[in-house]
């Protein structure tokens, strides 16, 4: 019997198989121990819910980039087996990204689930970014890529088509920054990042770009890292109303509030674990479920249900779990 995916998704991208949290980290102390805690969670639900992403751009001091590409190197060497481990590095027009893309991809790109770009304003910037992979021996690693002004906004639709991005991401901060004092700074905040026109705009342009082309969007960050409350009511509205599948973390503390906002709810697990057993069971054919017919249209939805709880380490009924036991793809 097939497996639900096989059906389903056929040959789309599965946009349900990234983890929903991007956590990053640049400062070295900081580094290790967000590979410890990943692992340590990994081994307590049974799956990678979180990515790391080292990061190149923001985490290097002045000076020393080529050694902190090395220590990036060494660390995506040393991640537990089944790590998800990514790194940032600088824009494609830094004096140091090729340097970085050689060092880290050539010497750990087995041990990479993708490479994050910064302030990718066009298509030839992925191309550039893609070619460098190609240089340093990983043509098929995935591209993220971050989407930080206006112009890169208004090209969101042709950058998301490129075949290598996997995902886009808003920089809500450089956004703001790009608009000489239009947007006011309030505009960064948790808050305002959702009440601004024009950063509304930009994130549901954004998020609309990755979903037409199959691609994962991926929200900001919530800067206020002390702010809790403030991290779930932003990671609600993401996930709920802004179309987001994935969201980064800057601080440990904020991973578990965002596994939880972008998790289904138990009664929608539960229901959608009875469809897709009792559609499964039709053959994928047609169902009348609680009075509703059902067909592949929302049998799609459900199994992508099912595949978001497995990934924020939801507990899964029986039937359920048995989809995501090793021997399944």
């Amino acid at each position: 019997m097939k497996h639900p995916r096989e059906v389903l998704l056929e040959a789309q991208a599965q946009q349900g198989l990234l983890p929903v949290c991007d956590h990053y980290s640049g400062v070295e102390l900081r580094m290790r121990k967000s590979l410890q805690l990943q692992a340590e969670m990994t081994e307590r639900l049974g799956t990678c819910v979180f990515d790391v992403t080292l990061d190149c751009e923001d985490g290097a001091p002045a000076g020393a980039e080529a050694e902190h590409a090395a220590l990036v190197a060494e660390l995506a060497l040393g991640a537990a087996p089944g790590a998800r481990v990514a790194a940032r590095v600088h824009p494609v027009d830094h004096p140091s990204f090729d340097a970085d893309v050689q060092t880290i991809v050539g010497r750990a790109g087995n041990r990479l689930c993708h490479v994050m770009v910064p302030k990718v304003e066009t298509v030839q910037d992925v191309e550039r970014a893609a070619r460098a992979l190609a240089a340093a021996g990983h043509p098929d690693l995935p591209l993220h890529v971050l989407i930080e002004s206006p112009g890169a906004v208004h090209r969101a639709f042709d950058i998301a088509a490129c075949p290598q991005v996997q995902s886009l991401s808003f920089g809500l901060m450089d956004f703001v920054s790009a608009h000489a004092g239009a947007i006011p700074s309030a505009g960064m905040g948790a808050t305002g990042q959702f009440t601004h026109p024009l950063v509304v705009r930009a994130k549901l342009d954004i998020a609309s770009a990755a979903h037409a082309h199959g691609k994962v969007p991926s929200h900001c960050v919530v800067t206020e890292f002390n702010d809790l409350p403030a991290l779930q009511a932003a990671a609600l509205k993401a996930a709920r109303e802004f179309g987001y599948a994935r969201m980064w973390s800057i601080h440990p503390a904020q991973i578990q509030p965002i596994l939880d906002a972008f998790a289904p709810e138990e009664r929608e697990i539960e229901l959608a674990t009875r469809i897709i057993t009792s559609a499964q069971a039709a053959e994928w054919a047609p169902i009348s479920h609680g009075g509703q017919l059902h067909d592949r249209a929302s049998y799609r939805y459900f199994w992508q249900v099912l595949e978001r709880a497995h990934q924020t380490g939801r507990p899964l009924p029986t039937e359920a779990r048995a989809y995501f036991a090793p021997a399944h793809p």
